[in-house]
């Protein structure tokens, strides 16, 4: 996850993402509307943090803004980086994950007229908001689905770290399988960082050796060697997380739970931008447009025609807002952001 201004790294538009110093082009107008964004991993992922890049991008070519980005590493640096958009009179800095909202609580209030949006993350503030995806959903389909395709009912999740996002995202999937399917088992793990792809390969391999013939991970860079674990044993399913993944494994990938990040990106960016911001939670899920399951194309003929028609028929019935069920059990219902 990393910061790019509109200066030249790699690629010529202003992305600065060179080294853990922010790097921004010092012609542009005061006038200027600029946007930086913090990521906790590498863009290249295919996942959470290449989608915000994507997103940063969507507000650089849909609204002429000059942008930023970094990867940060470490607590220190969240802080820092926060702090050094704030002094360069950024617009809008966004914090990726739920780990950033503890140093945009302290940092915004030093820079009133930088908005800080911290994605997954429920504090706010004068100047400073949070980012409900509303993961539940979508995983909730992706879970009855796994629980319908499953033959040894038994399923996998592998989670980067057990932040509150992925914990209750695993707890819908559950419900969702456990909804057509009584009989199902869970396997569930957690990484313990979001960057090691051979951890994640050993994971799943642990995973498929106790019966998991679906899988599903939110892992990010490391979730990519849940993929090649995958890829290298027959009979086994996986279910993609944040991005669309369906392409990186086709024949074996049942679908993905997609969150449309240029999508919410632009929907903030565009309120700070006309000055009409003000602090709260934004709840973007199947009704904003900005998370869906996506299943794959590429394996219709492997999934029965009534799991995906249920499937169907559910996630328009949520997008709609006319959905009677509960995606979490009791014990994990979600509790109102304050």
């Amino acid at each position: 996850m990393k910061l790019f201004a509109l200066v030249i790294c790699p690629i010529a538009v202003t992305l600065g993402a060179c080294s853990s110093k922010p790097d921004t082009t010092d012609s542009a107008s005061k006038h200027t509307f600029k946007v930086a964004l913090l990521t906790p991993g590498p863009i290249s992922d295919k996942s959470w943090n290449g989608g915000a890049y994507q997103g940063l991008m969507a507000i650089h070519d849909t609204l002429g803004a000059e942008v930023s980005h970094i990867q940060t590493k470490t607590p220190a640096e969240f802080d820092e980086n926060f702090r050094q958009y704030g002094a360069k009179g950024f617009n809008l800095v966004f914090g990726h994950g739920f780990e950033f909202q503890d140093a945009a609580v302290r940092v915004a209030r030093a820079y009133p007229n930088t908005v800080y949006v911290t994605t997954s993350g429920t504090s706010v503030g004068k100047n400073l908001a949070g980012v409900d995806f509303s993961f539940e959903e979508a995983s909730y389909i992706a879970g009855l689905v796994a629980g319908r395709m499953t033959k040894s009912n038994v399923i996998g999740l592998i989670g980067g770290t057990e932040l509150p996002p992925v914990k209750s995202s695993f707890e819908a999937f559950e419900k969702g399988a456990q909804t057509v399917n009584p009989k199902v088992k869970f396997l569930v793990s957690y990484i313990g960082n979001w960057d090691d792809a051979s951890a994640g390969k050993e994971q799943a391999i642990a995973q498929i050796s106790r019966g998991a013939d679906v899988i599903m991970q939110n892992a990010d860079a490391a979730g990519l060697g849940v993929f090649q674990a995958i890829k290298e044993t027959k009979g086994v399913w996986i279910i993609g997380s944040n991005s669309n993944q369906n392409t990186i494994f086709p024949s074996q990938t049942l679908g993905s739970i997609v969150i449309n990040l240029p999508r919410a990106f632009l929907l903030i960016a565009r309120e700070v931008q006309k000055g009409n911001f003000i602090g709260h939670v934004f709840s973007l899920g199947l009704p904003e447009g900005v998370v869906e399951y996506t299943a794959n194309p590429t394996v219709t003929s492997n999934i029965p025609v009534s799991v995906a028609a249920t499937a169907d028929s559910i996630q328009r019935q949520m997008s709609a807002g006319t959905f009677k069920g509960n995606v979490l059990p009791d014990s994990a219902r979600k509790q109102p952001a304050r």
